[in-house]
C-alpha cells in the first residue's frame, strides 16, 4: 500500500510541474502575443507616416515646379555682381 501511494505521490508530482510548465508557456506564449501586436502597431503606424510623407514629398516638389516656372520670367545678367552681406 505504501509503495502505491508513493507512487500516486510521485504523479501528482509530475503532473504539478506540468501544469506549472503549462502555465509558465501560456505565459510566454502571452508575451510572444503583445510583443508580436505592438510590431504590428508600430509597423502599421511607420506605413501611415511614409503615406503622409509621400504626399508632403509631391506637394513640396510641386511647389518647388511651381517656384520654378514663376522665378524664371527674371533673367539676370552675368554682369550683375553678387550681393555682400
Amino acid at each position: 500500500m505504501d509503495d502505491i501511494a508513493s507512487q500516486f505521490q510521485r504523479v501528482t508530482d509530475v503532473v504539478e510541474e506540468i501544469s506549472v510548465a503549462s502555465q509558465e508557456q501560456s505565459q510566454g506564449v502571452a508575451q510572444v502575443g503583445k510583443g508580436i501586436s505592438h510590431m504590428d502597431k508600430t509597423t502599421q503606424e511607420n506605413a501611415a507616416m511614409m503615406e503622409e510623407m509621400a504626399t508632403a514629398s509631391s506637394l513640396l516638389h510641386e511647389k518647388a515646379d511651381n517656384l520654378v516656372n514663376t522665378v524664371s520670367v527674371f533673367k539676370l545678367s552675368a554682369r550683375v555682381a553678387p550681393l555682400r552681406g
